[in-house]
């Protein structure tokens, strides 16, 4: 036997090798508890990540509470995209969700008791039938007539807590919960104080709420979306008709995917009033639907683990690129870049006035280059054009 011949037989032998573990590889990733871990994990570490690790510049680190607040959207997004992205019902009035989630939580810790536990299962449950009040009104209608009729009761909603229920809701001024009115976790764990020995990564009993309210989401929505209920949304989404005509109760099952997306979002417009220790008017403003479908195809429509990534990149630029007034490059030059010299970029070159104008640009570009599967899509056809590289195109 040749060298040559040798060689290509050792390379197709590692090929074929590589196949079975991208195989395995890929069964381990679709089971539930891989998923869950995974989330964990993510949780765990996102904090540090994004508020303590060494970067090029200080300008360019996040912060806590923007950390907490990402992990909530992300919660908000997975509730939206369990109708939009795996239902195919495009909604414009999920602030209504969001924000009377956070209203009824506020109210009730304001009036009878302020657990956040209490607090959350408050917020759910209001967003819970609120949404099956809503979906029964209007999930007759399909298509854009769907998308205006939510977006109708949204306002009605936001109005109603500007003007006629001004006394509860605090009117224009939002509702004012305070930090007194929020007890502790579970009688005597403040949200505010940090966890022993972990708290490099976690930092705060906060963050701990919402990182496992988060796990549990993505357990919950993972579980739904792989049973039955997930495979009637997903044959509902594709064709509406032919799902109809081989016997399934379509109103039904549309009905009951509505209600779960409004009592995650309800989820997570109740974490939102823990974490502020208020609600402003503006969450149930047109505009909070408008984001969190910005962020879901930002981060991929119809993936579990995209809403979040858009969420993170969306409240990245809207709160740290638009404070960059002045970029320092190279500000940890010691731990970096040893001898290397700060660059201070001129004003005009600031992105903080233009953070709008970068956001739309990145909204246009997964729009045209990656439509179906946003920035997760995109990191996922990575994954598998790498995984097919190592596999021989196989």
């Amino acid at each position: 036997m040749s060298d040559e011949t040798g060689q290509r037989v050792g390379e197709e032998s590692g090929q074929l090798s590589a196949v079975p573990l991208l195989v395995r590889w890929r069964a381990v990733r679709q089971r539930e508890s891989f998923v869950v871990a995974a989330t964990a994990i993510a949780v765990l570490l996102f904090p540090y990540l994004f508020v303590r690790a060494p970067v090029i510049s200080t300008a360019l680190q996040g912060y806590q509470s923007l950390a907490e607040l990402i992990v909530i959207w992300g919660i908000f997004v997975i509730g939206f995209d369990l109708l939009h992205g795996y239902t195919g019902l495009l909604s414009f009035g999920h602030a209504a969700f969001w924000g009377g989630g956070a209203y009824a939580a506020g109210v009730f810790a304001i009036h009878v008791s302020g657990s956040p536990l209490v607090m959350i299962a408050v917020g759910i449950t209001f967003s819970v039938l609120l949404a099956w009040v809503l979906g029964f009104l209007t999930l007759r209608r399909g298509g854009i007539y769907f998308a205006i009729l939510t977006l109708a009761f949204g306002q009605m909603l936001y109005y109603m807590a500007l003007q006629p229920l001004a006394d509860l809701t605090g009117g224009d001024n939002g509702l004012g919960i305070g930090g007194t009115a929020i007890e502790p976790l579970l009688g005597f764990i403040p949200l505010g104080a940090g966890i022993p020995v972990i708290t490099t990564f976690v930092a705060t009993w906060m963050y701990t709420l919402i990182g496992v309210a988060m796990v549990l989401t993505v357990a919950f929505a993972y579980r739904v979306l792989n049973s039955p209920y997930g495979m009637v949304f997903r044959a509902i989404r594709e064709n509406e008709q032919r799902a109809e005509f081989v016997g399934l109760n379509v109103q039904r099952y549309k009905l009951m995917a509505f209600v779960l997306s409004g009592g995650i979002s309800g989820l997570a417009g109740s974490l939102f009033a823990i974490q502020q220790a208020r609600v402003p008017v503006e969450s149930l403003f047109w505009t909070t639907s408008g984001e969190v479908v910005i962020m879901s195809v930002i981060g991929g429509v119809g993936s579990l683990f995209g809403g979040p990534i858009g969420a993170a990149v969306y409240l990245y630029v809207a709160n740290v690129v638009q404070g960059m007034r002045e970029v320092v490059l190279f500000v940890q030059v010691d731990k970096l870049f040893p001898g290397a010299q700060a660059v201070v970029l001129p004003e005009w070159a600031s992105p903080a006035d233009y953070w709008h104008l970068l956001l739309g640009l990145l909204f246009v570009a997964v729009v045209v280059f990656i439509p179906r599967g946003g920035l997760w899509g995109g990191l996922k056809s990575i994954g598998h054009r790498i995984g097919n590289r190592l596999g021989g195109g196989r």
